[in-house]
């Protein structure tokens, strides 16, 4: 038998992690399970040729964001019956999401992907792809087009 305790969504706070957070609450309610909401801070120096004429966030602003989003991005409506965790950290996004799997035992981790193309992947590599591959447990991915099997 299945047995979900813990259940891992990563959160980068784009539109396909939305249809991802629909599977997240609907196999934590079923399984009566905690949903762990993951963010990683990217270092801002990848960033930098984009805040060329604008100044760079500070870390601070960086951690208040991301504490604000976190604690938004589920209405309260909607986990009734879940207990949510909710933790941001600073990194390289697949090595954190792993590390965070396993040193929480979780048992599924439930992420979007964003369906870029194979150019874009080839360059910068796929996060979802990595964690497949590294996770110390399965791995959901939800594509945010094509076939549902949540439905609202």
């Amino acid at each position: 038998m299945i047995d979900l305790k813990n259940l891992l969504l990563p959160i980068d706070f784009s539109e396909p992690c939305l249809k991802a957070t629909e599977y997240a609450l609907a196999i934590a309610s079923r399984f009566g399970a905690t949903l762990h909401l993951l963010h990683v801070i990217e270092d801002p120096v990848i960033y930098l040729p984009m805040f060329e004429s604008y100044p760079v966030p500070t870390r601070e602003q960086f951690e208040t964001y991301a504490q604000d989003r976190l604690e938004n991005w589920i209405p309260a409506e909607d986990f009734e019956g879940c207990k949510i965790e909710l933790t941001w950290v600073h990194g390289w996004p697949f090595t954190k999401i792993v590390e965070y799997a396993r040193d929480c035992n979780i048992d599924l981790i439930i992420m979007a992907t964003h369906g870029r193309g194979s150019v874009v992947n080839m360059l910068l590599g796929s996060v979802a792809e990595k964690v497949v591959r590294k996770a110390p447990c399965p791995v959901l991915s939800v594509h945010p087009d094509g076939h549902q099997f949540v439905h609202a």
